[in-house]
């Protein structure tokens, strides 16, 4: 069965730094759109980061410039390099795959990891 498994999360200072990874199984990494989403406290999950089966990334704004996404495809394993945070990026950070089987698309999430920025 499909296992996404997120590490990584934490407390950190504002203008700190942290590295998410999600590890992949059950289904054809190479073949898969991995993508970065976070939801804080009374908002809407949004898009984070993601990037393609051939390696094109996209960003949302508020990211830019201190995000960086990164995929393995040897290890099965997605990355998600945050610099500089804010307290406004504490969010839980959630990992999703998109990927075909047999003609059929398919969105899976990992549980999530928390990441607070604070000092």
């Amino acid at each position: 069965q499909v296992q996404l498994v997120e590490s990584g999360g934490g407390l950190v200072q504002p203008g700190g730094s942290l590295r998410l990874s999600c590890a992949a199984s059950g289904f054809t990494f190479t073949n898969a759109g991995m993508a970065w989403y976070r939801q804080a406290p009374r908002k809407q999950r949004e898009l984070v980061a993601l990037t393609s089966e051939i390696g094109t990334t996209k960003y949302t704004d508020s990211v830019k410039g201190r995000f960086t996404i990164s995929r393995d495809n040897a290890k099965n394993t997605v990355s998600l390099q945050m610099n500089s945070l804010k307290p406004e990026d504490t969010a839980v950070y959630y990992c999703k795959a998109t990927y075909q089987v047999l003609g059929r698309w398919y969105d899976d999430w990992g549980q999530g990891t928390q990441v607070t920025v604070s000092s």
